[in-house]
């Protein structure tokens, strides 16, 4: 889970911590390989001196001739490693391997590094700058190599402290190579991933009715073929909508043509209630095809975003349905000026209303604001919708017959006319029962559109 949350989610963000990850790998390989060595060097450079000196003081011991301290060997009788000093079998196993190249038979072999202080006895046998260069390693080393019969041989010699330096050198080094190259990676990357960020963006805005330009190819081949892939595909979206609005304005025609004509012949027929349920079937046949047809031509509107009063708009509708007669309520607001399609509104607006009048009985509306959103709101007195269906109703041709009058009309286009032109505006419309009783349908609309 906290490497989801630290894993980068842009593309530039992902290219640096991947070449950072790199670049730490490689340069931990690095380190190791170059302290490995520089210890091995270090190694060989301090041990190797005592050593020779040990192998010589061995020899002459083996000859007879007496060993004093001058060249650092000297024999003692007793084990001259004390618990003070740390043994190192690195150092042992070295002296082992140079003592047997050198055929001597020797006894206890050991060697130990021990701290040196101001007050060491040791310091105190040589001169005042020798020894202050001896204190500036910080340890001295003892090898001890057992003689049989004669006693212990002693090489004393200066050890180094360990060098810290080198490492936070090398954290140093690794910082600016980290600041040289990554620098340059996010400049890269943010060069390569814009084309991206404008084909997303490109593709979260389109919408057919608006006239966009192509997108610019560039960055690098594989990003430019899928730019060129978009430019095409929606040049082909766009022919199959041209496409599609004509071959719905065919059938508009073709259907409309034959029932006028029905309309007409409708008239002859002595029978008035005959006449009056003909005429109300092919009132409905128009009513039903126009609401097919809008619906089928929403996303690509003929109507231009304008700016209207909210509030002018809904007062309107509700006197135009108030002019037929029907009980609709609106409780007056302020204008509140927005930018949107009317005609579209007004018919998302009217199919509420008319559901609430069918459903309902009667129709109270009302218009609010906050500065982020707009909420017209459509009640009615009617007996609502089950919980489980609320969002079944806003299918196409959905009708629900335990809670919907089937002889109202209607083949279940309305909501979801509504709803589709709503949420081409940016908004949506949710549905909700009321305490009291009925149906509240609220229109929700962002301030911004």
């Amino acid at each position: 889970m906290i490497v989801r949350w630290l894993w980068p989610r842009n593309l530039p963000g992902q290219m640096a911590l991947l070449v950072a990850l790199a670049l730490f790998v490689a340069q931990a390989l690095n380190f190791a390989l170059l302290l490995q060595e520089r210890r091995q060097v270090r190694f060989e450079q301090w041990t190797s001196p005592a050593i020779t000196r040990m192998i010589d003081a061995i020899e002459r011991a083996e000859e007879g001739k007496p060993t004093d301290d001058r060249g650092g060997a000297a024999m003692v009788a007793r084990y001259p490693i004390g618990p003070d000093a740390a043994t190192r079998t690195d150092i042992v196993e070295a002296l082992h391997r140079a003592i047997d190249e050198a055929g001597f038979h020797v006894g206890r072999i050991n060697a130990a590094v021990r701290t040196l202080h101001a007050d060491d006895p040791w310091l105190s046998e040589m001169g005042p700058r020798r020894a202050a260069r001896m204190l500036r390693f910080g340890n001295q080393l003892i090898l001890a190599v057992e003689i049989p019969g004669q006693g212990w041989l002693r090489v004393r010699a200066p050890w180094p402290v360990p060098d810290n330096f080198l490492l936070w050198r090398l954290i140093g080094q690794t910082l600016i190579f980290y600041v040289i190259v990554l620098i340059p990676v996010l400049w890269i990357g943010r060069r390569i991933a814009r084309p991206l960020r404008l084909l997303a963006s490109s593709a979260r805005t389109f919408r057919p009715g608006d006239e966009q330009p192509p997108i610019e190819e560039s960055g690098p081949y594989d990003v430019r073929a899928v730019i060129t892939a978009y430019n095409a595909l929606r040049l082909r979206v766009l022919a199959m909508l041209d496409e599609k609005d004509r071959m719905l304005g065919a059938i508009g025609h073709d259907l409309r043509t034959p029932l006028a004509a029905l309309r007409v012949r409708v008239e002859s027929v002595e029978d008035e209630n005959d006449r009056a349920k003909m005429i109300d079937t092919i009132a409905e046949m128009n009513r039903t095809l126009d609401d097919i047809l809008s619906l089928a031509r929403l996303g690509r509107p003929s109507d231009p975003l304008v700016e209207v009063d909210l509030a002018a708009l809904v007062d309107a509708v509700v006197e135009d349905f108030r002019d037929l007669g029907a009980p609709v309520a609106f409780d007056e607001a302020t204008r509140l000026p927005m930018r949107l399609r009317p005609s579209l509104m007004r018919r998302a607006l009217r199919n509420l209303i008319e559901n609430a009048i069918k459903y309902g009985h009667s129709a109270q509306v009302r218009l609010t604001a906050d500065k982020h959103e707009v909420w017209i709101v459509v009640a009615d007195e009617g007996p609502g919708i089950p919980a489980e269906h609320l969002n079944d109703v806003f299918e196409a041709f959905t009708r629900l017959e335990h809670s919907r009058n089937r002889e109202t009309g209607g083949i279940g286009l309305g909501l979801a006319l509504a709803r589709t032109i709503v949420r081409d505006a940016g908004g949506d419309i949710r549905l909700a029962n009321r305490p009291e009783g009925g149906l509240a349908a609220t229109i929700v609309l962002p301030r911004d559109h």
